[in-house]
C-alpha cells in the first residue's frame, strides 16, 4: 500500500529542500507525492487593485513552474516505487491544504518552515502555523530551511504525562521510528517534585504501547524555559527529529498561539513533526 505524501511548495529554494528531505524520508518506500501549488492572490476580488488578466498570468507562471520542477523531480528520485502527480489551484492555500489531505487520503505534509516572503522562524512562517492549524486529520512535518538531510536515527517526544495518548497520536511516531529503525527518546520536563498517580499510570501506558520499539526515558531539570529545555536536549543527544502532539495547552500549541517575540525564542534546527490529537 502506497504512503501519499502531500508538499506544498512555492518554488522556492526552501520548499525545495523540503521535498528532497520527504524524498530521502520515504526512500524506500512505495510513496505517491502530491505537489501542491496555489496561485491564490488574496486582493483578486479588488477590481481597483488587480486585473483578471495578473491572475491568468499568476496561473500561467505557476504551470510552467511546476513542469519545471517535474523535470527535477524525475532526476532527484530513484525509487522506481515514487509517483509524482500535481495539484495546481486558485485557493488559498490552508484551505487548498485542508482539501487536499481529505481528497488524496494523505498520510502526512512535508513542508519548509518559510516560503519566499516569510520570516525565518519555525513558528514565524504564516503559512506554517495555518497548516497545523487547519489540517486536523494528518501529522504535519516541518522541515527547517538550509536543513540537510539526515536519517532520523534518534526522535525526541516531549511529554508531561497528564495526557493519555490515542493509537491515532501516537501511530505517527510509530511509523516514523519504523521507517529507519529509529530510537525514541521520552522526556519530561520536570516540573513537580514527584509524579501524580495519573501521570505513572500514563507513563507506564506509554512504555507498554513502545515495547517493540527501542525507547528510553529522560527527565529534564526545570531550570529555564521550556523551550530552552527542549532545544538544549536536542542538541546534547544530537536529536534528528522532534514529535510533537498539538492539543490544548501542549508545548506547541502554546507556542503557536504565543506573540511573535516569544516564537523567535524557539529556534529548532531539525525537522518537527507535529501531530493533531
Amino acid at each position: 500500500m502506497k504512503t501519499n505524501i502531500l508538499l506544498p511548495t512555492d518554488f522556492s529554494k526552501n520548499a525545495w529542500n523540503a521535498i528532497q528531505y520527504a524524498i530521502n524520508l520515504y526512500a524506500k518506500e512505495a510513496c505517491t507525492f502530491y505537489l501542491l501549488h496555489s496561485s491564490y492572490f488574496k486582493y483578486a476580488h479588488s477590481r481597483t487593485l488587480i486585473t483578471s488578466h495578473f491572475i491568468s498570468t499568476l496561473q500561467k507562471q505557476g504551470k510552467e513552474d511546476m513542469e519545471d520542477f517535474m523535470v527535477k523531480l524525475e532526476k532527484e528520485s530513484i525509487n522506481p516505487n515514487h509517483e509524482f502527480k500535481t495539484i495546481l489551484t486558485t485557493e488559498d492555500l490552508k484551505i487548498a491544504i485542508r482539501d487536499a489531505v481529505e481528497e488524496y487520503q494523505i498520510n502526512m505534509v512535508v513542508m519548509g518552515t518559510k516560503g519566499a516572503n516569510e520570516a525565518p522562524d519555525i513558528f514565524a512562517g504564516s503559512n506554517t502555523v495555518d497548516t497545523i492549524h487547519n489540517v486536523k486529520n494528518c501529522p504535519v512535518l516541518i522541515v527547517p530551511n538550509e536543513h540537510e538531510y539526515v536519517k532520523p536515527k534518534l526522535l525526541a517526544f516531549p511529554t508531561d504525562y497528564n495526557r493519555f495518548y490515542k493509537d491515532k497520536e501516537l501511530r505517527p511516531l510509530l511509523n516514523m521510528a519504523d521507517l529507519h529503525s529509529s530510537k525514541i527518546k521520552i522526556f519530561h520536563i520536570n516540573v513537580e517534585k514527584k509524579l501524580t498517580t495519573i501521570q505513572r499510570n500514563n507513563m507506564k501506558v506509554l512504555d507498554d504501547y513502545l515495547l517493540f520499539h527501542a525507547h528510553n526515558f529522560y527527565w529534564l531539570p526545570k531550570n529555564t524555559e521550556k523551550t530552552k529545555a527542549i532545544e538544549a536536549f536536542i542538541r546534547d543527544l544530537n536529536i534528528d527529529m522532534l514529535v510533537m502532539v498539538n492539543y490544548n495547552h501542549s508545548i506547541i500549541e502554546n507556542l503557536l498561539n504565543e506573540p511573535v517575540i516569544k516564537k523567535l525564542a524557539f529556534h529548532p534546527k531539525i525537522p518537527i513533526l507535529v501531530v493533531p490529537e
